[in-house]
């Protein structure tokens, strides 16, 4: 997933970027609204993490800028991307108020680093109106789990390997570009390259040998999940 984090503690933006980069996400970070505003405007993201709790900066001709602003000037433009809202208030009303902005989910600090990820799996999949579990022939990917079984024996993959089986099982058949995955796979400064890219494929193609799912390269289109034929 492409992860945007809104978050002013640089202590705690460190430690969630970390975290989910460990497990293969691409996570941006902004401290304030502003420049959220800007990285969510000239991106797209899978999910937000937002902190309603941001410092107030001036938008030119907009006045004060915080997290809830910016969250209801997204929704306002007709943005659908999941948000889990992580904030120290506690207060029923702040929650609702941060419901009512357009999060789709609330997370009181402090919080577990393993939930956050689960949350964030759980809008991203209903979101995308995905199952947990995608099967392909003999290949499984568990997306609860993190997992992924070929004849229902546990296929060992490093996150770079699994983020991009998740994008191409996402759901199967359907076609990715390389400029999709790797805006997908990257970080706003750190573009994956088109070899490093090539690299993951080759790697997950012998690994999913015998599972009767090929990940097929279509010449000027991309890649596409499908399963072999007899």
């Amino acid at each position: 997933m492409r992860i945007l984090l809104i978050e002013d503690d640089p202590v705690l933006q460190s430690v969630v970027q970390q975290s989910l980069c460990d497990q293969g996400h691409r996570v941006d970070v902004a401290g304030d609204g502003a420049q959220a505003q800007y990285l969510w405007h000239v991106q797209a993201y899978d999910a937000v993490l937002l902190d309603l709790n941001l410092p107030h900066t001036h938008k030119a001709g907009a006045g004060p800028f915080n997290g809830l602003d910016l969250l209801r000037a997204r929704r306002q433009k007709g943005d659908k991307t999941p948000v889990l809202v992580l904030t120290a208030r506690n207060r029923t009303d702040e929650r609702i108020a941060g419901l009512d902005a357009g999060a789709d989910d609330y997370l009181g600090k402090p919080f577990d680093l393993a939930e956050v990820e689960a949350r964030l799996r759980a809008l991203v999949r209903r979101s995308q109106g995905e199952d947990s579990v995608t099967q392909l022939a003999q290949l499984v990917l568990d997306r609860l789990g993190r997992r992924v079984l070929v004849h229902n024996q546990p296929l060992s993959l490093p996150a770079r390997e699994y983020e991009v089986l998740s994008e191409l099982m996402s759901p199967p058949g359907r076609t990715l570009s390389k400029k999709e995955l790797s805006d997908k796979l990257s970080g706003f400064d750190e573009a994956l390259l088109d070899n490093a890219l090539e690299t993951f494929i080759s790697r997950l193609r012998k690994k999913i040998v015998n599972s009767g799912a090929s990940i097929r390269t279509l010449r000027g289109l991309g890649y596409r999940m499908e399963e072999e034929k007899p």
